[in-house]
């Protein structure tokens, strides 16, 4: 498989479920008659659910631009990488689920808890790609080089795994502040792979 045909393959499994996500965002329409659902106070027990959805939208668009700059550094393509990048999307898969059940219970314990695990597992799957990656192309790749001791990804790791505990014990208010505070940090636009790419 070439790097363009993994890259579209990925980028199509990524907008599915975006897709996914948003089809789960409904106007509340059971027992409503049609002047209530005109009336924006009927979209107010909505707020869980967008919040989750905006939150994740977030990740999701920033797994998508990382895995994009990712694979610019590829110049061959392994069947572990092929298996490392199956086993992210599989990941990122489960993210609607766990969305979409954190946003219904309006951020209860275990559903906050399960979608910190599902963003462990998806950081975890990253780490992986980017360390075959590295592993294929050598210790001098431009990935190696722009990468360096990668603080941003052992901080989102670090928080994810210290927000599940919380969440379970009682604060998911507390964890999900945590999640709002790692998608911050990387909303600040990466340009370490570029600059390395540029450099060559």
């Amino acid at each position: 498989m070439t790097k363009t045909r993994l890259e579209a393959f990925s980028d199509g499994v990524i907008a599915i479920l975006i897709t996914i996500m948003v089809l789960e965002l409904k106007v509340p329409t059971e027992g409503v008659s049609h002047e209530e659902i005109g009336n924006p106070e009927s979209l107010r027990g909505l707020g869980p659910i967008l919040l989750s959805y905006v939150l994740s939208f977030m990740f999701v668009g920033i797994y998508w631009a990382n895995h994009h700059h990712l694979l610019h550094t590829v110049t061959r393509v392994t069947g572990g990488m092929l298996w490392a990048n199956l086993h992210l999307l599989f990941w990122l898969s489960l993210v609607p689920f766990t969305t979409h059940w954190m946003g219904e219970s309006h951020f209860e314990p275990w559903p906050t808890a399960a979608y910190g695990i599902v963003l462990v597992a998806c950081a975890m799957a990253y780490v992986i790609l980017q360390s075959l990656i590295i592993r294929t192309h050598g210790p001098e790749s431009p990935l190696k080089q722009a990468v360096g001791d990668d603080w941003k990804a052992k901080f989102s790791l670090v928080s994810y795994i210290a927000a599940i505990p919380i969440a379970i014990y009682g604060h998911p208010r507390i964890a999900l502040g945590l999640f709002a505070l790692v998608a911050m940090i990387w909303l600040v636009p990466d340009r370490r792979i570029e600059r390395q790419l540029h450099h060559e």
